[in-house]
């Protein structure tokens, strides 16, 4: 018997999702809003698990070396270019902190291409704004005139399925916004490295051997718009170390783009309703201050194949395996979440005067081995076993 699975949204997580259950064996559909399928230019660092979560798609970490730059988090400075916390580049702190950084348009095509290849059905121009999410053990679900036995919410941070099935879960508007850019990199541009100011963080980190990626975090009032964008972000940013003014120099301005940030605080409450299982930022969108946000979409939706359609094509139940799912999936996003929430507060949400310098002088004392330790419990994931049946 094939299984049939409606995946919404055909972002990273989609994709994810959709690669993974056809690599099980049912048959999905992917229906995207919008008219083409692509993605933004901007960049992603692909952290251990993210890694780990691309190749259990069926892809080797030599193909996705080919798409980005191996990299490594090398620490944060302030933002005038006094070194907070440098982490060296030795064999005791490398492997927890090292990164792939990949444009996020080529990580999203590489998904496409292999959604293709299991002949995952595309469908674009489909927006959807309602589902009837079934029962597990009973009627079936109804997205968009099309039935399914499962249903997979992947519609991003401003999710429609999310406001059907859990309307008392509302995104909040972080109070900042994000400026990002895909520039040329210039060869000594070869680690990721942050920079912190009052209420701002700008981060450089290359992408490919021909680009580098740059983003420029502020606090700033919801819906504010700039008829400037790279000379409001030149103002922003005067008086930062010379190595961020040369990016912002270098950058021209057709590359740029900005967009405010929301987080879903705590989460949905459950990820799974009826035949349907939400995932990424749908289901758990928190802030990108630990940059895990393209790390749990590849999680989320290779856990979907395993934990669901793995035991379910092998005859197991349904409701039994989406329970699984949220018990394995909702308590790592939580903790994520949290943990990205104070990273903020920490980091670029904190205030001026003297909250700048205790934080610089506290985290002057840190050592990089708990730095390293600290990233291995976020980052030091790996995937989960298929499910094995259950009824």
């Amino acid at each position: 018997m094939t299984h049939t699975a409606i995946v919404v949204g055909g972002g990273i997580a989609g994709l994810a999702a959709a690669a993974s259950l056809a690599q099980q064996g049912w048959q999905v559909t992917v229906l995207e809003q919008a008219p083409e399928l692509k993605e933004v230019g901007a960049g992603v660092s692909m952290s251990r698990n993210a890694v780990a979560a691309f190749c259990g798609l069926g892809f080797t970490e030599d193909q996705l070396l080919s798409l980005g730059f191996q990299t490594r988090a090398a620490g944060t400075w302030t933002s005038t270019g006094q070194p907070i916390l440098t982490i060296p580049d030795s064999s005791s702190t490398t492997t927890n902190i090292s990164l792939i950084g990949i444009h996020r348009g080529r990580l999203h095509a590489a998904l496409l291409q292999r959604c293709r290849d299991l002949d995952v059905e595309i469908v674009t121009g489909t927006p959807v704004n309602s589902v009837e999410p079934g029962e597990p053990d009973g009627a079936l679900a109804v997205v968009a005139g099309r039935t399914a036995d499962l249903v997979v919410g992947a519609d991003g941070m401003r999710s429609a399925l999310r406001n059907v099935l859990s309307p008392q879960s509302r995104t909040l508007y972080s109070g900042y916004s994000s400026w990002r850019a895909i520039i040329p990199r210039l060869p000594g541009e070869t680690t990721l490295q942050q920079f912190w100011g009052p209420h701002a963080e700008f981060g450089v980190m290359p992408v490919s051997e021909e680009q580098t990626y740059w983003y420029g975090y502020i606090k700033l009032p919801e819906g504010t718009t700039f008829l400037d964008e790279l000379a409001a972000a030149r103002r922003r940013f005067a008086g930062w170390a010379p190595s961020v003014q040369g990016l912002l120099e270098r950058t021209d301005p057709s590359a740029l783009m900005r967009h405010d940030v929301h987080r879903l605080p705590g989460g949905l409450p459950s990820y799974a309703s009826g035949r349907v299982v939400m995932i990424g930022d749908a289901a758990h969108g928190f802030l990108p201050t630990m940059g895990q946000g393209a790390a749990t979409a590849l999680e989320d939706g290779l856990c979907v194949g395993l934990l669901v359609g793995h035991p379910v094509a092998a005859g197991g139940s349904l409701r039994l395996a989406l329970d699984q799912f949220d018990r394995e999936r909702r308590p790592r996003c939580r903790t994520l979440g949290r943990a990205a929430f104070m990273s903020g507060q920490a980091g670029a949400h904190l205030g001026g005067g003297w909250l700048q310098t205790v934080r610089n002088s506290l985290m002057r004392l840190t050592p990089a081995s708990l730095v390293s330790r600290g990233a291995d419990a976020a980052m030091g994931w790996t995937p989960p076993a298929p499910a094995a049946p259950r009824n």
